[in-house]
């Protein structure tokens, strides 16, 4: 936790934010994997943290901002569950550390909400995320599943506060960071010919909970890059191949850190391997160059795409005016996600209070393949926390898919790109810092181009 004062700030920064009436937390319940005492690793909602920083399963809070009550809801550990789990700071004890003096059993907030309710208070509550907040919140508010309508003003409110990590936050990202890049160096390092997936996605979990950390998602580590969110890892690593790792380290505090890489199994790239990872590295570059306050992000990830397609003509790859393709949408055959996204306490910060708060400021998203992935295009700000995660994919299906269909044809040259239907993705990622003039990069830098890799790997 942070001194007391950071929660008590953050909460009445929150109150000017949303004005009138009850604000509702509902923290996360322990989730059970095989039966209830077997269960997934626990952890609490990032916005119940951000507020609060009690970690404890089980609770709820209110801000009832009419009546300046701040109220923790939950009840103290029985016997049986110190003798299995162990002695505890009370629940007192941990609402002082984050500046709440008032304590009340959990069967005690149904009361409190409907008390409120009947005297005309609006009740704000959050989007849900998990099953147990739907049913909590049906139970409490007594709506069903269907009338469930988060608050607006709740969620700008949250936004609007956590958009903007603090020097004490940054310091957290950046000791996450820190521990990422590790967790990439290891896997680079370790990865030999014939070694299988789980086995480098070993290394990685290794070289996070060795230094006091968590995954701050699951991990991806995949000799078929080309399948974007790949969390299967049965395959052998052979020479000729490459290997993408997207992985991150999550902190006690809860914040994350995210980071790509892409490498071969063999100690050097092939030739053409090295040609489409370069282009990679003028994407990534390129986007890293333009970031600053005031810059929208879509321009970014447009300059990006840009840069990716005009490398691709120089291939024979595509052709055609590069802002027209970027345009229509052409380079997605290539690139058919977004550019990043915000982080914090979650490794996509807060996207479960909806990407058009988050990444576009109210303003609708596109629904034009690839961009419509595109998390973040908002205005920079001093203090956003950001990935820089440009891609070069070779999908087979999707090349399938869009030849036959003769899409793009005046963009793409689509037996040029027959070529290199095995070749895989490449994905490089680092994590930036918006600051007053521009930008800084987090954590420990891992390499980022061929050479370097390449360098990397030999120390093994």
């Amino acid at each position: 936790m942070f001194d007391k004062s950071t929660y008590v700030t953050r909460r009445e920064n929150l109150k000017k934010e949303v004005e009138s009436g009850i604000l509702l937390f509902l923290g996360n319940e322990e989730q059970g994997l095989h039966y209830a005492d077997n269960c997934f690793r626990y952890r609490q909602d990032s916005t119940f943290l951000y507020f609060f920083g009690i970690t404890t399963p089980g609770l709820a809070a209110v801000i009832d901002i009419d009546n300046g009550n701040e109220i923790l809801f939950g009840d103290e550990l029985s016997m049986d569950a110190i003798v299995w789990m162990g002695n505890q700071p009370t629940l007192k004890e941990k609402a002082s550390m984050a500046g709440i003096s008032t304590v009340l059993p959990y069967s005690e907030l149904k009361k409190y909400i409907s008390k409120a309710a009947s005297k005309g208070q609006k009740i704000h509550y959050l989007p849900t995320y998990r099953d147990e907040h739907k049913i909590k919140l049906s139970d409490l508010l007594n709506i069903t599943f269907e009338q469930i309508n988060p608050s607006v003003e709740f969620i700008k409110g949250v936004v609007s506060l956590r958009k903007n990590k603090t020097e004490e936050e940054i310091a957290e990202i950046e000791k996450a960071c820190n521990i990422t890049a590790e967790m990439h160096l290891a896997a680079m390092r370790a990865l030999k010919d014939g070694m299988m997936e789980y086995e480098i996605a070993s290394v990685v979990e290794a070289a996070a909970k060795s230094r006091g950390a968590e995954l701050s998602f699951p991990t991806i580590a995949t000799i078929n890059g080309q399948t974007l969110h790949n969390h299967y890892y049965g395959n052998k690593a052979n020479n000729g191949r490459m290997f993408l790792l997207d992985a991150g380290a999550e902190v006690e505090s809860g914040y994350a850190g995210d980071m790509s890489s892409t490498f071969p199994v063999a100690e050097k790239f092939t030739s053409q391997q090295k040609e489409i990872y370069k282009i990679q590295n003028n994407m990534h570059y390129g986007a890293i160059e333009a970031l600053k306050p005031g810059r929208r992000f879509e321009e970014v990830y447009d300059l990006s795409a840009q840069i990716m397609v005009n490398d691709m003509k120089d291939l024979g790859l595509m052709k055609g005016d590069a802002v027209e393709a970027v345009k229509a949408g052409a380079h997605a055959l290539f690139y058919p996600h977004g550019l990043g996204h915000m982080m914090g306490l979650d490794v996509h910060d807060m996207e479960n209070l909806g990407e058009v708060w988050v990444g576009y400021n109210g303003k609708p998203k596109s629904t034009q393949f690839g961009r419509k992935s595109l998390r973040l295009a908002r205005e920079l700000e001093p203090g956003f926390v950001l990935t820089i995660e440009p891609g070069v994919y070779f999908i087979p299906e999707l090349i399938d898919m869009w030849r036959s269909e003769k899409r793009f044809e005046e963009f793409i040259n689509y037996d040029e790109v027959e070529k290199y239907k095995n070749f895989g993705g490449i994905r490089n990622e680092e994590d930036y810092l918006i600051t007053d003039d521009g930008s800084r990069r987090l954590g420990k830098r891992i390499p980022v181009f061929a050479e370097e890799v390449e360098a990397e790997k030999q120390k093994a």
